[in-house]
């Protein structure tokens, strides 16, 4: 081959290949939140016919009930552990704060580089808990729940959606990014039952609904 059509031939390649990067630098997330992986749909509807179902009950709710954030190691609470977890490329400083770095939010779709735009949420939020069982734990029992790290419970995303969600179970609220409703209730039901907390008729309605489609 002439060594001007070779090189013409690899110009045209680095320039193809150039596009592709770019493609997936403006359409793929730069980072990937790392919730435990939970169980599988079929395990899940099997947790969730085992679950009780009661009304929820919020009376004595008080969300300093439930320690957060605890230290993990060294000079990592859960909550700078869960965004190093979390994102890509992150940089902390000496009392673990996150300085730079990547976090895509799984349930917006949003991409951030400043850890002041994540929340961690509480997959199953702390009131709910509550209104479901937790009531009747320890201090000690409610602080390892609000810190658990090895169940699907805690994953940093957009503050504001965080927000949006407050207490809400399935049957008000689920991610907007539809592709992550399989995921979000597997882990929903995973930590529902690790946990014995019970279900409301309308969240078991919801959960039941989600999971026959995964």
């Amino acid at each position: 081959m002439p060594k001007v059509y070779a090189r013409r031939r690899l110009s045209i390649l680095a320039a193809v290949t150039g596009l592709i990067a770019m493609v997936g630098i403006f359409n793929g997330p730069t980072a990937s939140a790392a919730l435990p992986t939970p169980v599988t749909a079929a395990t899940a509807r099997t947790y969730l016919a085992s679950l009780t179902v009661a009304t929820e009950d919020r009376t004595g709710y008080d969300r300093d009930l439930f320690p957060t954030w605890i230290t993990i190691s060294g000079t990592c609470n859960t909550r700078e552990t869960v965004l190093k977890r979390d994102g890509t490329g992150v940089v902390t400083d000496s009392a673990c704060a996150s300085t730079s770095g990547s976090w895509y939010s799984v349930y917006d779709g949003a991409t951030w580089t400043a850890a002041s735009d994540l929340d961690i949420d509480h997959l199953v939020p702390l009131a709910e808990a509550w209104d479901s069982g937790a009531d009747s734990w320890t201090t000690a029992q409610r602080q390892a729940f609000a810190n658990d790290l090895t169940r699907p419970q805690l994953i940093a995303v957009t503050d504001n959606v965080n927000q949006s969600k407050g207490d809400q179970d399935p049957a008000t609220w689920m991610p907007s990014r539809t592709a992550y409703a399989c995921t979000y209730v597997r882990a929903w039901v995973q930590v529902k039952y690790y946990y014995d907390l019970s279900v409301d008729t309308a969240e078991k309605t919801k959960l039941t609904s989600v999971l026959s489609g995964c």
